[in-house]
């Protein structure tokens, strides 16, 4: 998932913004029953990975987030207009194939971005908290996680080569897509399976097949 401000402009001029953000995601997060695995907090927008359970709980969460921060923002810092570009922009993702590669795409952001050398150096992602050097109470790590080692510190030690070493530039391609077209990432059987819950096309037509043509409801 990811959410921009209105025309790229910041949304958090403050670390004490941060921190309302982070709060009321907690807060939210447990009233609706979303599973927060990772996030990150950029100047003008932020991702987060989660696991609802049910198919309003992500809705529901980003709705009151994004409206109590919204206020509380034009609130304490005197502004006015809109915060948000639009709605939120969100996708699916086959566990077993991207869930790994997703968050440490989400920990990379800042490095991409030029703010920090290395993911451990920032402080507004939950980078940290997968490699032991800080507690996030409200991050839930994903069943994948234990498949990284048998032990917390093997985990961890697993999780910093794994974000250290980067990433593929087509593995951050696809994700990039993904996150801002909105196309499910998985499998051939995985995409398939999520096609026959909706009319809508759930991801891009390969080339040479139409691609510019409706699909049929």
């Amino acid at each position: 998932m990811i959410q921009r401000g209105n025309n790229r402009q910041a949304i958090f001029y403050s670390d004490d913004d941060r921190k309302a953000y982070l709060a009321w995601l907690s807060e939210y997060a447990d009233k609706f029953d979303v599973a927060i695995h990772a996030f990150v907090l950029m100047d003008n927008h932020t991702h987060l990975l989660m696991t609802p359970e049910s198919n309003d709980g992500v809705p529901n969460l980003m709705q009151a987030l994004g409206r109590r921060y919204a206020q509380s923002l034009n609130h304490f810092h005197k502004r006015t207009g809109t915060l948000w570009e639009g709605r939120y922009k969100s996708t699916l993702i086959q566990d077993d194939k991207y869930l790994l590669t997703c968050m440490a795409y989400i920990d990379l952001n800042p490095v991409r971005a030029g703010m920090v050398i290395q993911a451990a150096d920032f402080q507004w992602s939950s980078h940290k908290s997968y490699i032991g050097q800080q507690v996030i109470p409200f991050i839930t790590p994903h069943p994948l996680l234990w498949t990284l080692g048998n032990t917390p510190f093997a985990r961890e030690t697993a999780y910093a080569k794994l974000v250290a070493s980067g990433l593929a530039a087509n593995h951050q391609n696809q994700l990039t897509e993904s996150a801002f077209k909105g196309w499910a990432l998985g499998d051939e059987a995985f995409i398939s399976g999520l096609q026959t819950l909706t009319p809508r096309r759930v991801t891009k037509l390969k080339a040479g097949r139409g691609t510019d043509k409706p699909v049929p409801n």
